[in-house]
């Protein structure tokens, strides 16, 4: 056993969420590594963990391994400093070893050749979130596995397999919850439009396409981990949800940066550098939805999957950081524009506008990305379900700002102040508190 493949093993377990757990099938072809992390799973005390292997090859090229030294097994998330431990006190331990993990089979249990396979089920007696692996500690050995997975709890007395996560067994309804609210909020999204049609732009279109997206994207994810709860396949319904994932992240970044260009609002057109970070922004969005399919799609198991998930980091770090820039630019050229054309309320109330919504935009992307990602890190794994409802909690939140600073009036409250307040209109702007 080397050492690397031990150290990594608390990131690992930190990237990868607590799964769905859909039944799996995979094939591992010439494989080396030492461990080999399959997926995460919140185990009720009706928890049972269900593994076929088949068409089982090792290549050793130095001698013939020993099969009591390649073996899956499963690994609680407190049991890992434990288990670092033991391999600090000797350089030839084999976590198979360990006194800390719960051994499901070695392949010494295996039908003899040429069949080489086995199926069977195990009962998780001690309720907690688990950890799948498969361990080589035959040095210099390569393996070729067919692999077949479930991991689910039992409900309604044992008659009854649910195939999400502890934790997550409340997703399909917390899905379907949000889904109603977003088709809600698209009918009186309408109904303002329609009641103030001579105010409408083409940025109300957008953000009236944006909420259909958002609606059907929780519809189909309602659907997808109902399928998955249920049979532990989601019978096209994840095809359906990443395709209108695609579509509304790409429109969700593309609002934001019209929003804060000023874009059907300010002016019917857009600058050179504004069209710049859309040609930025979209294209890395396009590179992170599919770093998102490729995560969600594979798993721990595929040798590239850390890799997929920092490009997916580092993509939508930098998407974030860009879509700030256009409301920056806005604020900056409002305030110089202040200072030659003598409309010094409109301009402070446009200032106060793009203000409030460069903080909206820096709070959203704060609570999402970091917020959310602690919550998911820390809660215990029967309340994961909290860190998804918050998620949606804050985009909702976001969505109802952003469209109510934006709506279609015909005189908006930002834009209707007095003559009589343009003298302290001008004093406030000579104040530096627009400056960011």
């Amino acid at each position: 056993m080397t050492k690397l493949p031990l150290i990594i093993l608390p990131i690992l377990i930190v990237l990868i969420p607590s799964t769905t757990a859909e039944i799996k099938t995979l094939k591992i072809t010439s494989d080396a590594r030492p461990m080999i992390l399959f997926e995460r799973f919140g185990f009720t005390h009706t928890g049972q963990a269900s593994i076929a292997v088949s068409s089982v090859s090792v290549v050793s090229s130095i001698s013939s391994p020993d099969p009591s030294r390649l073996g899956f097994f499963l690994l609680r998330e407190e049991s890992i400093v434990q288990v670092l431990l033991e391999f600090q006190q000797s350089r030839s331990f084999c976590v198979l070893d360990s006194r800390f993990i719960t051994p499901l089979f070695s392949f010494r249990d295996l039908s003899p050749p040429p069949a080489s396979s086995f199926n069977h089920s195990y009962p998780v007696n001690s309720p907690n979130e688990y950890s799948l692996f498969f361990a080589n500690c035959a040095p210099e050995s390569k393996v070729s596995m067919n692999v077949r997975t479930e991991l689910y709890n039992l409900a309604n007395q044992g008659r009854v397999k649910d195939y999400l996560s502890a934790g997550l067994t409340q997703l399909p309804t917390i899905f379907s919850l949000f889904s109603m609210i977003y088709f809600g909020f698209l009918g009186f999204w309408i109904f303002v439009c329609l009641k103030n049609r001579l105010s409408v732009h083409r940025i109300h279109l957008l953000m009236s396409l944006l909420v259909v997206m958002k609606a059907l994207n929780l519809l189909c994810a309602a659907e997808d981990k109902h399928y998955v709860k249920s049979t532990g396949t989601p019978h096209g319904w994840d095809v359906l949800f990443y395709i209108f994932q695609f579509i509304r992240v790409v429109l969700l970044f593309t609002v934001i940066v019209l929003i804060g260009t000023g874009w059907s609002f300010l002016k019917p057109f857009l600058q050179e550098r504004e069209k710049k970070v859309l040609m930025i922004v979209i294209p890395l969005q396009v590179l992170a939805n599919i770093a998102s399919i490729v995560i969600g799609e594979t798993g721990p198991f595929n040798k590239d999957w850390v890799t997929w998930n920092k490009l997916f980091l580092l993509v939508d770090i930098i998407c974030c950081c860009a879509i700030i820039f256009p409301i920056v630019w806005s604020i900056r050229s409002l305030r110089e524009t202040s200072k030659t054309d003598g409309k010094a309320a409109r301009n402070l109330a446009k200032l106060t506008l793009f203000r409030q919504f460069y903080i909206v935009v820096i709070g959203y992307l704060y609570f999402t990305r970091i917020i959310v990602f602690a919550l998911k890190t820390i809660a215990d794994y029967k309340y994961q379900w909290v860190a998804f409802a918050a998620e949606e909690i804050a985009n909702l939140a976001f969505y109802t700002v952003m469209f109510y600073m934006f709506r279609p009036v015909e005189k908006n409250e930002y834009l209707a102040l007095d003559d009589e307040e343009e003298e302290a209109a001008e004093m406030a702007l000579r104040d530096e508190e627009f400056e960011l």
